[in-house]
């Protein structure tokens, strides 16, 4: 079943990086407390994510964070240190939080899961973005189409703060 607005997110655990190396991060860690915009991205470094979906959170970090949200956060099916590699090619790094969901666990948790594997990717999340409010979906906005940023982009979420 897929998330909707109003309910909680799951239990789970990513990998983010620090300056010590891979670190796990809980649900609880990262939404408890706090108002953060979300979004997920099939694939670090494919052609929409790398070249529209996370470059337009990146312009319009400050505007979104100036609306009370306390983070911004990237996630995806890559391994963590992949994800580190892409926030620091992308100038993401201190701006965005990156957070691996290596195994899909998340995705396939929330029902944003996809099966990539037609195209050798194997398990991926769907793209998406949700603002999240004390760990409560607030707002939900999934692509029909992988290849597309506009539902779950940086435009419309900042048109719903």
């Amino acid at each position: 079943m897929t998330i909707k607005v109003g309910d909680k997110l799951p239990q789970a655990t990513f990998r983010v990086m620090t300056a010590e190396g891979p670190a796990a991060k809980t649900t609880d860690d990262l939404f408890k407390g706090r108002k953060i915009v979300l979004f997920a991205v099939p694939g670090a470094f494919t052609p929409t994510c790398h070249k529209n979906h996370l470059p337009g959170y990146l312009a319009k970090a400050d505007e979104i964070k100036a609306k009370g949200i306390d983070a911004i956060m990237v996630t995806s099916t890559n391994d963590v240190f992949v994800l580190d590699a892409w926030a620091k090619a992308t100038g993401g790094a201190g701006v965005i939080e990156f957070l691996s969901d290596g195994n899909g666990d998340f995705a396939k948790e929330i029902g944003l899961s996809m099966d990539g594997s037609g195209f050798g990717m194997g398990v991926r999340s769907q793209r998406y973005s949700m603002l999240v409010e004390d760990g409560v979906v607030k707002a939900l906005n999934v692509e029909e189409a992988a290849g597309k940023a506009d539902r779950s982009g940086a435009e419309t979420m900042l048109g719903l703060l």
